[in-house]
Order: C-alpha cells, then sequence, then structure tokens
C-alpha cells in the first residue's frame, strides 16, 4: 500500500494487519512493487498521486483505475471534476501513455467491490480499456480474487467508458441518501432481440 510519505499510520497499520506478504511505503515504492497497481485514491487527488508514483514504476503495468472524480469542496453531494467530455480515467491513461489504464470496480461500495455477495442475486460491473489482454487480465482477476461471475462483468469498450461509469456517481451518492446504505448494485434486465 502506499501513501505519501513511506511511515503512513494507516499504511502501517493496514500492512500489520494483513500478515507477512503486507506491506506499505510511499505511491513510487508500491508502484515499483507491484505487478499490477490498483489506483484508490481521491479522485480529485488521482494524478497528483500517479505523479508520485513515477511513470517509470507504473510502465508497462496494469493500473486498475478505481476512483471517481469527486468534488467535496461545495459540499453535500459532491459534483464531478470531469464529466461529460472526459473522464479522470482518461485523463490518467494521457497522462500515463505507456501504463495500462483500466477502469473498474468503481460503481459500487468498495466493500462489495472485493464481495459481490454483500448483494443478494446477480448484479453487474463495468470495465474499460484500451488495452483488450489487460482488460480480460483484470476480468479474470476480479472473478478470482474478488468472486464476481464473468457472465456479471460487461466491457464497454475504450477508455472513454470511463465517462459513463463515474457520471454514475452521482445517481449512486442520491440512491445512497436515500436508502441509508452503500450496499447496493444495479442488475441490469433486458429482453433478447
Amino acid at each position: 500500500m502506499g501513501s505519501r510519505i513511506a511511515n503512513n499510520d494507516s499504511a502501517t497499520k493496514w500492512a500489520a494487519k494483513n500478515g507477512g506478504t503486507a506491506s506499505q511505503g510511499t505511491f513510487a515504492d508500491a508502484a515499483a512493487f507491484g505487478e499490477i497497481a490498483f489506483n484508490c485514491t481521491n479522485g480529485a487527488n488521482s494524478l497528483e498521486a500517479l505523479r508520485q508514483a513515477g511513470s517509470a514504476n507504473l510502465r508497462g503495468k496494469i493500473l486498475i483505475e478505481i476512483s471517481n472524480p469527486l468534488d467535496i469542496s461545495m459540499g453535500m453531494p459532491p459534483t464531478l471534476t470531469v464529466c461529460n467530455n472526459d473522464s479522470l480515467g482518461e485523463q490518467v491513461q494521457r497522462e500515463f501513455p505507456e501504463t495500462l489504464v483500466v477502469k473498474a470496480l468503481n460503481t459500487v461500495n468498495c466493500a462489495i467491490m472485493v464481495q459481490p455477495s454483500l448483494v443478494p442475486g446477480d448484479h453487474q460491473i463495468f470495465v474499460c480499456g484500451n488495452d483488450e489482454a489487460s482488460k480480460a487480465k483484470v476480468i479474470r482477476h476480479i472473478v478470482e480474487w474478488f468472486g464476481w461471475k464473468t457472465e456479471n462483468i460487461i466491457d464497454l469498450g475504450d477508455i472513454s467508458a470511463a465517462r459513463a461509469t463515474e457520471m454514475w456517481m452521482p445517481i449512486w451518492l442520491r440512491l445512497y441518501g436515500k436508502l441509508g446504505t452503500a450496499m447496493f448494485n444495479l442488475r441490469l434486465i433486458t429482453t433478447k432481440r
């Protein structure tokens, strides 16, 4: 786990809690160490955090881009720092062109990301990115690591689809406020033509 400083208290506690194979350091340390990186930072600060991680440390690696571009500076509910004709996912890909950016898991609460069974029944998650092999690998990892069903993962296409998954956040936040829980997700029901 990476953070701005090497001895971050939260990261140190996380590493201690997760056993001998867990470690922590700076963003650069984490990016250099990992074969696959996750960007789980505050979306408004993601680009700066990734700059601290270093383009050389991310080069050629898959970056699973989970962050959402939320701006809470004007209170709640937040607005988006970027939307409509751009997305945080696209900004990350442009700034780090040699990194294999795959937007995924950003449309659900963090508990559901890693344990989809917390929401009963079938429900969907989305991925998008420019590199087909990287998306396929991320889908396999989401299935193996977290228990998502392959048939419930929808590939929306290239990284520009991050616009749609990030723009889901305003309605997600309204639903969270209305329902009083973050333990929900989308279930798509279609008719065959």
